[in-house]
């Protein structure tokens, strides 16, 4: 005679699992909903979310029971409308504190280093200046001569650009106000000329040192975001100008460009729309 748990348990067949998965989609599915329906600010009502999902309002309520039950889903008291619970907040952070950047992008680093065939940085913001923080050398004879843990100016490289692209007026006015004296013949001096640039990347997705920061090496770079849209870390290519050639920059842009829409998928974050 079975036990009354083995008796209450899903039985182990392809038709109870399907069944099982199927279920667990459609109360994803309602989480997901809700977390994106601008439309309800204040929550979302049992008829609109069955509406929206294309559900039976019996469905919507069978599912929703154990999500409130976890308060990932609450429900308000007055108006019954249904929104995302605590539970959710809890498990966001949880992911982002235990969140590696260098983790989380080595392979893609290490592949795009691969497709080009140059240098690959991932880098970090610390105004005025960039840092690198982890570097995937080029399989070729001439390399860059880069470290992780150096630094370098924002204004006259792609990654800090790519920063600077995204920021804040309080953040660009104190990399300019910092200084921004010639590098090389092609440096970007003044603020004019900065915004302007900057203007440039946010239309077309990707950042470009011109052999502004150091003779005979140009770069392209591309942001990563976070959740909250903001840039967390950024990628670039790196080599000598008479391999990373004009030709080349807008092929190596879109490579970078989906390197980092891939690492920002996978921290989580949210690209903003092109401006």
């Amino acid at each position: 005679m079975a036990s009354l748990d083995s008796a209450n348990e899903t039985p182990d067949v392809p038709g109870a699992r399907r069944n099982a998965s199927s279920s667990l989609r459609r109360a994803l599915s309602i989480l997901k909903y809700l977390a994106e329906d601008d439309g309800h600010p204040h929550g979302t009502s049992l008829t609109d979310l069955a509406t929206g999902l294309q559900m039976s309002k019996s469905t919507v309520l069978r599912l929703v029971g154990p999500l409130r039950e976890e308060r990932l889903v609450d429900q308000d008291p007055e108006s019954g409308h249904y929104r995302l619970g605590p539970q959710n907040a809890l498990l966001g952070q949880l992911y982002l504190e235990r969140l590696d950047i260098r983790r989380t992008a080595s392979p893609l680093l290490h592949q795009l280093a691969q497709d080009v065939r140059e240098a690959v940085h991932l880098v970090s913001f610390d105004p005025p200046e960039i840092v690198y923080i982890d570097k995937v050398e080029s399989p070729q004879a001439v390399r860059m001569h880069s470290r992780v843990g150096g630094r370098q100016p924002a204004y006259c490289t792609a990654t800090g650009k790519a920063f600077l692209a995204h920021a804040t007026d309080d953040v660009l006015d104190k990399v300019v106000l910092a200084g921004m004296p010639a590098r090389t013949p092609a440096t970007i001096t003044s603020a004019e000329q900065l915004h302007a640039e900057l203007a440039r990347i946010r239309e077309r997705g990707y950042a470009v040192d011109d052999v502004e920061n150091e003779l005979d090496i140009r770069c392209v770079a591309a942001p990563a975001f976070d959740h909250s849209g903001a840039v967390v870390t950024a990628v670039s290519i790196s080599g000598p100008a008479s391999r990373v050639t004009h030709d080349r920059v807008a092929e190596i842009g879109r490579q970078v460009v989906e390197t980092s829409r891939t690492l920002t998928d996978r921290l989580g974050g949210i690209a903003p729309a092109p401006r």
